[in-house]
């Protein structure tokens, strides 16, 4: 098995214990490495390292955990390198989200004016992330699960020889969602998604090995859990594919604004609101005899990040094995240029992450899903490089923004809520 040195970046989150977990329950995988935990805020980072440590000895694994502020002593040496972290935490989400709503517009952590801007300081702290893996892991393999997945990787792909991948689970849990939702069983579903992250499509789906979308065409007659369900099910049927959750800010774009806005809270304030229990769990499991995450008190619930370290260990143990990734495209989808970061299912080994050919957006969804790589690559542009008129121009062409007024209002209440979390061009 492989034997390698790994450092995660954010690992002092409130996800970290969870990520944590799924390494160990794969530990035969990486008998004998060595994880580097890295966080700005040092007393969590500690708690998280500590923990982990304690988790390893109780389990038997047999991984070193280890942790520091200094992201460079962190990467020296490494062969991967996992990246998820939260610029400005969950308040800076929650402005996110609450801006937006206040002009009647989606305010939402990876799609429109609000997942702009989390790009924007995302791939500001990614691009000094990627300067120092160059200097001291220049071989390393990036593997990015900081959000908006897409554009980092799109924006790191461009201007960076770092070998990169961003991973995301959706893609598996998408087609298993919209199963339970029609009351149909999730482990009978069979379904290759294909597009952009959070803008993926099924190329096919079957259900028990035969068409799924006639299944839930005739759930539509009857009785559904609520409206989303139905909206979701509603929306497959309409465009002969499967969805991504994330297309109900587009296709229901008036119906999502008016139910966002009639929340007393936005989903990082319901965040905020649990986060001191999670660390009050990981505080106790810390000087329990048998540390055990229980989901309800774990952020993500207690395996998180997992198909990060799937991936990881196929790469690491050349397993070739098929996963959903985030990479550019090479010509694998005829829907987007060469130079797109897109999704889909790719052959992972230690050649490295290759995406499939042959599949193709289904006909209905090309449009939406076309603007959206658009917006995608002049989005991860300005965030590494670009002017304020220029994030303008990107934000104008979101399809939640559209409108020249709206981006430019947006925008400047947006970028002075986050200017301590930008680079001084994007003032």
């Amino acid at each position: 098995m492989a034997r390698v040195k790994l450092a995660y970046i954010g690992g002092g989150s409130t996800r970290a214990p969870g990520t944590l977990a799924s390494f160990l329950r794969q530990a035969q995988n990486f008998a004998g490495s060595e994880i580097v935990l890295h966080d700005l805020d040092g007393d969590r980072l500690n708690l998280v390292c500590a923990l982990a440590r304690h988790m390893a000895d109780v389990q038997g694994a047999d991984l070193t955990f280890s942790a520091t502020t200094d992201r460079r002593a962190a990467l020296a040496g490494c062969d991967g390198v996992l990246s998820s972290y939260r610029p400005g935490g969950f308040e800076a989400r929650a402005l996110d989200e609450r801006i937006p709503l206040s002009h009647g517009a989606v305010g939402q952590e990876t799609q429109g004016a609000g997942g702009f801007f989390m790009a924007l300081r995302a791939v500001h702290v990614a691009r000094g992330l990627v300067e120092d893996m160059e200097a001291v892991c220049p071989d390393a393999w990036l593997l990015n699960y900081t959000n908006p997945v897409n554009i980092v990787a799109q924006a790191v792909a461009d201007h960076s020889p770092v070998r990169v991948v961003s991973l995301c689970e959706g893609p598996i849990v998408f087609p298993q969602e919209i199963a339970q939702l029609a009351g149909l069983d999730p482990a009978l579903v069979r379904a290759t998604m294909v597009g952009l992250n959070h803008a993926c499509w099924s190329a096919e789906a079957t259900y028990n090995g035969a068409p799924m979308l006639p299944l839930l065409a005739a759930r539509l007659d009857g009785d559904l859990p609520d409206m989303w369900a139905r909206r979701w099910i509603e929306l497959a049927v309409a465009m002969d594919a499967l969805p991504a959750s994330y297309m109900k800010y587009y296709l229901f774009e008036p119906e999502m604004v008016a139910e966002l806005r009639a929340k007393a809270t936005t989903r990082a304030q319901d965040i905020q609101a649990e986060v001191p229990d999670y660390w009050a769990h990981y505080r106790e499991q810390l000087t329990s005899d048998t540390p055990t995450l229980i989901p309800e008190r774990s952020r993500g619930g207690i395996f998180e990040l997992e198909v990060a370290v799937d991936v990881m260990d196929a790469l690491f143990n050349d397993r070739a094995e098929v996963w959903p990734c985030n990479v550019v495209n090479h010509g694998a989808l005829a829907d987007f240029p060469d130079s797109q970061v897109i999704e889909g299912p790719c052959v992972v080994d230690a050649r490295g992450v290759r995406p499939v050919a042959g599949h193709r957006v289904p006909p209905a969804a090309r449009a939406l899903t076309g603007a959206l790589g658009e917006y995608q690559q002049l989005a991860a542009d300005v965030a590494w490089n670009g002017t304020r008129k220029q994030a303008v121009q990107a934000l104008v062409s979101n399809p939640l923004v559209r409108t020249l007024p709206l981006a430019q209002t947006l925008y400047a209440e947006l970028a002075h809520a986050h200017r301590a979390w930008l680079p001084e061009r994007l003032w």
